[in-house]
């Protein structure tokens, strides 16, 4: 009888809590990467998982932009890439290269990457999310980013003004991707100027089957170098866990231990860092596990992930014009790098420079170098003293070693759709091997959704 009592005592003083899907992820007691256009990337979000981050969101990737792309396995490095020919521009000539629409990791990011969709129309949401659904731990919609190229076809911060619009789309992509996939379906929001606004719209949306909500803690017309307003949080908090919705927070958050203190003062589930993740993803680190890092050793590990995933030479220069700090030296030597091997040879990552010759071959950086001959000169002279090295160390000479074979070809391996998952989430495909990662101003602010 006791036993009955307290059961039934503990059933009235717990939240409710949805269920979270199979093939889905709790967002509770979690400090995450927020999702961010352009500094959201794949070595982005593996950078920091490697220190620390819990989970991670993808840039914000519109619907129109997914349709129709081909998912492919690279064949070099196992990561799966969604491609499609550009428009070219309204150029009249076809394009003859695939672009890389949205890249992840099966391996290192598994169970932890969360997709952020852009639309305004739940029937091109659904057709998108189902191209990636079996890929990722969730699926979330944004509707808070104000910026124009967001708003002006209905998507972001937009749809809070269409409330309607966005709880269909909630509802038809929980009814048709996160059921049948097993997966959350989760929402991004931002407070709105009045808080009976704000609580009219969050109590439609914890009603639609999501499994969790994030509040960025300022109004769409705010922009990031103004202060976050939490005036609203705990009102949020509160209808969210009425509903059994986990309930992140976004806004001027800045390293996991002021996350884990902002969640224990506001009551929040989880929290979300984005731009002091921009500068230094270590960031995500307890100060008891090291605190923040010396940006050579971060920009280090951030440089190799982008070597191990092939990231877009562009991309990758402009997080490192965020990375190094702009007194520093090496920052202004830094901007006048035109490939990889040109990186590693300003900052002086010799071990990495074979692999970042490796891909400017592939990614044709190679005739681009502002450093050719004195990178040309290190290679040599290293190739020579590992010989030696290795020489010494066997007693016994070695035939000269021929250069490794670049090979241009792009990745061939090609697979449907992924199924709805019946029981456990979609294998990883067999025979991909991941290496494992090791480690050693005028700043744009960037987007975050």
């Amino acid at each position: 009888m006791l036993r009955f009592l307290r059961s039934a005592m503990t059933s009235f003083t717990t939240p409710p809590r949805v269920p979270i899907p199979l093939n889905g992820v709790d967002y509770r007691g979690k400090v995450v990467l927020a999702p961010m256009v352009r500094s959201g990337e794949l070595p982005s979000r593996l950078v920091a998982l490697r220190y620390g981050a819990d989970l991670v969101w993808g840039p914000e990737t519109i619907d129109r932009s997914l349709i129709g792309a081909s998912r492919r396995v690279n064949p070099r490095n196992g990561t799966i890439e969604y491609t499609r020919l550009p428009s070219n521009g309204g150029r009249t000539e076809t394009a003859s290269q695939e672009s890389v629409i949205y890249r992840l990791d099966p391996v290192r990011e598994k169970g932890k990457l969360i997709f952020q969709i852009g639309t305004a129309s739940p029937e091109l949401a659904v057709q998108a999310a189902k191209m990636v659904a079996g890929d990722v731990a969730g699926i979330d919609v944004n509707s808070g980013c104000p910026k124009p190229f967001s708003t002006s076809g209905g998507m972001g911060a937009a749809l809070l003004r269409t409330p309607d619009k966005l709880v269909s789309i909630l509802e038809a992509l929980v009814r048709e991707v996160g059921i049948p996939y097993k997966i959350g379906i989760s929402v991004k929001i931002r407070i709105l100027e009045k808080p009976e606004i704000t609580e009219a719209l969050v109590s439609r949306l914890v009603k639609t089957g999501i499994t969790g909500l994030t509040v960025h803690c300022r109004t769409p017309p705010m922009r990031p170098r103004e202060r976050a307003i939490r005036d609203q949080l705990r009102m949020i908090v509160s209808i969210c866990h009425d509903a059994g919705v986990a309930c992140v927070m976004n806004g001027d958050v800045t390293s996991r231990d002021q996350a884990l203190a902002l969640m224990e003062e506001f009551g929040v589930d989880g929290a979300m860092i984005a731009t002091a993740a921009e500068t230094n993803p270590s960031c995500f680190q307890s100060q008891a596990d090291g605190g923040l890092l010396p940006f050579r050793d971060v920009v280090y590990a951030y440089i190799k992930f982008c070597i191990e995933s092939e990231n877009r030479f562009g991309n990758t220069k402009y997080l490192l014009n965020i990375m190094i700090p702009g007194k520093n030296k090496e920052f202004k030597d830094a901007k006048g790098a035109k490939n990889y091997a040109d990186y590693c040879h300003i900052l002086r990552f010799d071990d990495l420079l074979p692999a970042a010759l490796q891909l400017d071959e592939i990614l044709n950086l190679t005739g681009k170098s502002a450093f050719k001959d004195e990178i040309r000169s290190k290679a040599v002279q290293n190739a020579i003293e590992n010989n030696e090295t290795a020489r010494a160390a066997s007693g016994t000479s070695r035939p000269k070693s021929t250069s490794p074979v670049i090979s241009k070809v792009g990745p061939i391996r090609t697979n449907s759709i992924p199924s709805p998952s019946k029981s456990k989430p979609e294998e990883i495909e067999a025979g991909v091997d991941i290496p494992a990662s090791t480690s050693p101003p005028a700043q744009k602010q960037e987007v975050v959704a």
